[in-house]
This record gives C-alpha cells, sequence and structure tokens, in this order.
C-alpha cells in the first residue's frame, strides 16, 4: 500500500535522532491528492509561517501557468529512513520510516508517540494554590447543587475564608458575608428559574404586597440558602419584611444564590463548605447587629432559637413569634415549652398536611437500586418517604422502629421490621431519619459489609457516630464532593456520605415545586404570628391552622388544572362544615 507523507510541523511530534540546523531543510505542510500528487494546504497561517521558515523551498507556480504549486523535495537533504517517524492514525499507532526516495516503509513494532505540546502541558507543574483549585473543580463540578454556574466560579477565591474578604455589592453595601459576589449573575437566572415552579408563593407575593402585612417585620432567619429560600425571602420582603439569614447546614448553600441575595440588598451570611465555627460566627452575625433587632424567628433545626437562647435571651422581649420547619426543631420547642421555658408562641410547620419529604440517594450515588437491601431507620414522616421512594425503585426495604404504632404502619405498609443489627451485615444502604443520636454506631459500622452506603436523612449530625470513624487505623479518602470512602485496614470501605449530615440538600436539591409548598405555608405562619391580636397565642407550639393549611393547597391546585367541587348548602349543613372550609379539624395530619 503507497502511503504519502506528510510533513506535519516538526514541533508536534516527537523525531528521533532527527538532523537539525542545516542537515534539515524545513518544507511546507503537504496534501496528498487524488493522483498521488502532493499539493500544499490552503491554510493562509501555515503558508505564512512556512514561508518564512523555509526560504529555499521553491516558489508555487504562478497563477495562469498551469502549474500544480508542488513543492519538490530535495533527495540529497533527506533525512535516513532510521532518522524521521510518524504515526499514523488507521495504522493504530504504527511506525513508518521515509526512505531516500521518499517512499514509507510501514514497521511492525507500535510505539506511543508524545506530542510536544502535550509533554509540556503535563510537565507545567501549578502552584500549591492551583493544584488545590483544579482538584477542587474536578471533584465538585458534578456534584455542586447548580451545574451551569460552576464552571464560573472563581477558583482564586476558593483559598481565601470568605470571613477575610471584603466584599461589596454594586450599591456598595457591605453587610454580608458569601463566597463571592460575582456568582450574582448566575444566582439569579437560578432564582428566575425557581419562581417558575413556586406558582403559590408568587400568587401570594402578588396578592398581599399592596396590603404589607408583614410590614415593620424584622425577620432573622436560618434555613437551607437555596433559590428557593431566594424566592420566599423575597416574597417577605415585597410584603414588607426586613430579613437577616443565615445557613442551618454547612454544606447545602448555594453559593451563587447567596451571592444573587447580597447583590439584591439582603443580609446574608452563608456559603457551603463552613466550618462550625464558621456556622456559629454567621448565625451571630445574624443576631448581633447594631441598630436592628428582630422580632420573629424562621427556623430550620432550632440552631438559631438555641443561640438566641443561649447569647441573646432578652431579645425574646421583642420577639413576636417562632416559625420551625424540622422534625429536630420542633422538638426541641416542644422540650423548651415542656420545661417552662419558652417564651414566644411558636409555629410547627413541619406536622402541616402539606409538608412533604423526599429522597435523593439516587441522584446522589448513581447507584442501581433494584433489588438492593436498603435499611431505613424510623419510620416517622421522613422514613415513610424514604420508604416509598425506595420501594418505588424495586429496593428491599426493612425498617427499625421504636414506636409501636409506626412499626405497625410499616408492617402494614409490606416492609419487615427488624432490629439493625439482625441485618447490618447484608444490607448495602444504611439510612437514618430518627431525629435521634448514635442510631448507627462504629460497632455498626465495623460489621458492614464491603461497599455499604451509610447516610443520614434527619436534621441532625447526631444520628450516625461519625466521630468514631476519625482514628489513626481508618483511611478517610475523599470521591467527590460530600461522597467519602472510609477504608478498614483489611481494605473493606463504605461510602458515607455528606459526613452524616442531612443528605437532602447537602448531596442534591429537592424539587422546587414541593419546596413551593413549605415556603408558603412559612411565609402564611409568619404573617398569621405577626398580627395575631395579644393573647391569642401563648407561649406553646402551634400548628398552622387548617384554615391556612388548605389555602396553601388550593393555591397550588391551578398548576394541575384542577377543578374543585363544590359543597352545596345541603350537603355542608349534614356534614356540618362551613362551604368554604376547613373541612378537616386541627388535629387532622
Amino acid at each position: 500500500m503507497s502511503v504519502q507523507v506528510v510533513a506535519a510541523k516538526m514541533a508536534e511530534v516527537e523525531l528521533k535522532d532527527v538532523p537539525t540546523g542545516k542537515d534539515l531543510p524545513a518544507e511546507s505542510p503537504v496534501t496528498p491528492t487524488s493522483e498521488g500528487k502532493n499539493l500544499p494546504r490552503n491554510d493562509p497561517h501555515e503558508a505564512g509561517s512556512a514561508a518564512a521558515a523555509s526560504p529555499t523551498a521553491e516558489p508555487s507556480a504562478k497563477a495562469g501557468e498551469g502549474g500544480t504549486g508542488l513543492l519538490t523535495p530535495n533527495p540529497a537533504k533527506m533525512p535516513q529512513a532510521s532518522s524521521m517517524k510518524r504515526s499514523d492514525p488507521q495504522q493504530n499507532g504504527g511506525e513508518a520510516f521515509v526512505n531516500r526516495d521518499g517512499t514509507v516503509a510501514e514497521a511492525p513494532r507500535m510505539k506511543k508517540i508524545q506530542f510536544a505540546d502535550q509533554k509540556q502541558e503535563f510537565n507545567k507543574r501549578p502552584s500549591k494554590i492551583g493544584r488545590r483549585s483544579l482538584s477542587r473543580s474536578i471533584s465538585q463540578s458534578s456534584t455542586d447543587s447548580y451545574s451551569s454556574a460552576a464552571s464560573y466560579t472563581d477558583s482564586s477565591d476558593d483559598e481565601t475564608s470568605p470571613r477575610d474578604k471584603q466584599q461589596k455589592n454594586s450599591k456598595g453595601n457591605g453587610d454580608f458575608c458569601i463566597k463571592n459576589i460575582k456568582q450574582a449573575d448566575f444566582g439569579r437566572r437560578e432564582i428566575e428559574i425557581a419562581e417558575q415552579e413556586m406558582p403559590a408563593l408568587m400568587a401570594l407575593r402578588k396578592r398581599a404586597q399592596g396590603e404589607k402585612p408583614l410590614a415593620g417585620a424584622k425577620i432573622v432567619g436560618c434555613t437551607h440558602i437555596t433559590a428557593q429560600t431566594a424566592v420566599l425571602m423575597e416574597t417577605l420582603s415585597a410584603l414588607g419584611a426586613q430579613c437577616r439569614w443565615a445557613a442551618c447546614n454547612i454544606y447545602s448553600t448555594q453559593n451563587e444564590v447567596a451571592a444573587a441575595l447580597a447583590e439584591g440588598g439582603f443580609s446574608v451570611f452563608a456559603w457551603k463548605g463552613e466550618s462550625e465555627d464558621d456556622f456559629w460566627w454567621c448565625i451571630d452575625r445574624c443576631v448581633n447587629v447594631e441598630g436592628w433587632q428582630p422580632n420573629m424567628i424562621l427556623d430550620d433545626g432550632g440552631d438559631l432559637t438555641h443561640w438566641i437562647y443561649k447569647k441573646y435571651p432578652s431579645m425574646f422581649k421583642k420577639i413576636k413569634g417562632i416559625v420551625e420547619e424540622s422534625v429536630t426543631g420542633v422538638h426541641r420547642l416542644y422540650q423548651l415549652s415542656k420545661a417552662g421555658k419558652l417564651c414566644v408562641p411558636a409555629m410547627n410547620v413541619n406536622d402541616s398536611v402539606n409538608t412533604p419529604a423526599s429522597t435523593l440517594l439516587k441522584r446522589t450515588t448513581d447507584v442501581m437500586f433494584g433489588g438492593k437491601q436498603v435499611v431505613v431507620c424510623g419510620y416517622g414522616e421522613v422514613g415513610k418517604g424514604c420508604c416509598a421512594a425506595l420501594k418505588a425503585m424495586g429496593s428491599i426495604v426493612y425498617v427499625t422502629e421504636i414506636d409501636p404504632i409506626c412499626a405497625l404502619q410499616a408492617c402494614m405498609d409490606g416492609f419487615r421490621l427488624v432490629k439493625l443489627t439482625e441485618v447490618i451485615r447484608q444490607v448495602d444502604i444504611v439510612i437514618t431519619c430518627t431525629g435521634n443520636k448514635n442510631v448507627v454506631v462504629r460497632e455498626n459500622l465495623d460489621r458492614m459489609k464491603n461497599g455499604c452506603i451509610v447516610c443520614n436523612m434527619g436534621h441532625s449530625n447526631t444520628e450516625i457516630d461519625v466521630s468514631s470513624l476519625r482514628t489513626p487505623e481508618l483511611t478517610w479518602e475523599r470521591v467527590r464532593s460530600q461522597v467519602d470512602h472510609v477504608i478498614w485496614p483489611d481494605g473493606k470501605r463504605i461510602v458515607l456520605l455528606a459526613e452524616g449530615r442531612l443528605l437532602n440538600l447537602s448531596c442534591s436539591t429537592v424539587p422546587t415545586f414541593v419546596l413551593s409548598i413549605t415556603a408558603t405555608t412559612q411565609a402564611l405562619a409568619l404573617i398569621e404570628l405577626y398580627n395575631a391580636p395579644e393573647g391569642r397565642y401563648k407561649q406553646d407550639v402551634y400548628l398552622l391552622p387548617k384554615k391556612m393549611d388548605e389555602y396553601v393547597a388550593s393555591l397550588h391546585l391551578p398548576t394541575f388544572d384542577a377543578h374543585l367541587t363544590e359543597l352545596s348548602d345541603e350537603q355542608a349543613k349534614y356534614l356540618g362544615l362551613n362551604k368554604n372550609g376547613p373541612f378537616k379539624p386541627n388535629y387532622y395530619r
């Protein structure tokens, strides 16, 4: 088979024993034609460089002379057959040797060639900061809660704590502490997308912004800072409230959303990957500010409420109420109430009928769940949601419970009730969602099978005894953001997600429409507590009135083009109900 030589750029191919300097003539790149003739490539850039580098090359035929513009190499100056090699991609990387007469002899041996630009690229040794930034961008790019903005992150900021940076928005305001204010434009796009999937909150904003039911409200919040939370905050602001916000989870903050809020004038103190010290510092910055004192609290987990009780108890003299979303936070409120230490009314929106739960393990791990054995610790509201999702994906689900009522519900839903020790050696996934502490201890972790996935769906990071894994004999290996291998001396490894913290928003996101229900409920609870006449609510924990629960549901129905049936007067009288509701008693869940 006749093969024509393509004289590639000499710098791009590693040559062996090639004569240099005057012994090797410079040649213009050539392209084979159907007749076997070598024609110069029509590349103005390469032609220019070839002309400059090859003054001895023969000029191409002038226009109109019928010449083909051949560049004839000088056989006398051609390198020896052993002097020049090339790789032919059609020959799977085989070598070819150029003979004196210009023909090519294929060699049977295969040798990997190295391109100079690749060699130069990989020989570059990045600085210490550069290496860390590169590895971080690789590990986080596929797991950040936002995808479009991830590549726009300024990696130079990654090594500097936001607490050590002075940032201001375009209006000169610097009352915030976030990762990078430059990400504001990307965050704004995320918020605009979220608005489209939060119809009830947007409807509430439109209906009530003229009345300003939260005029004068100073709300301090501690929740997940996501695009959906941003829609809630901007709605509260449109209704007249002033807001200061921190994150309830050190991993769940969407940095670009925090930037958009800061650019919009909100005092936000949060970034993804905070330390424990950063977490409490951010909460304190929200609360402890000169000339501003909160009169409403919106909490998720009870950490903000706990901090104010611990550090600034006198603030409760002006606080009108607390709105709490999570199981853990509500449990803390009931404990305070029982001990007689709850000094303001609190609204439990976690137990509102509309508040849903979900699981996002599949998105986090890319694991197929069909046929996997999973044990879910706790069959409360969160546990029920996890089990239902896992069952729908084809998993074999076991449940652990301490409450006989919840245990019976699990059995009647088709799940096998077990003790954790009975199945710990065989299960592929362990999920905790009890709100308790030491649900999975070191003894359980030691007995798990190789590759077992361990994660927590409860609010607190106390359910899995992660501290027992930080010992010299165990090796921690970061797989990607929020995913770690913990390796035992015998080589066994488990996959730990979010270091035992709440999985939901640390590793992924919750559907916006789901969060629209929660956020609308929170907004109505704040309006209710703030505007309630003195004496309506005492120093206790309350459920959102069913009338408001039903209102939240009704605001979401138009999305589905749903049409409610109305009771006739006779039917309403028969049932003893008002035609317009509420249709359920307050104890209904």
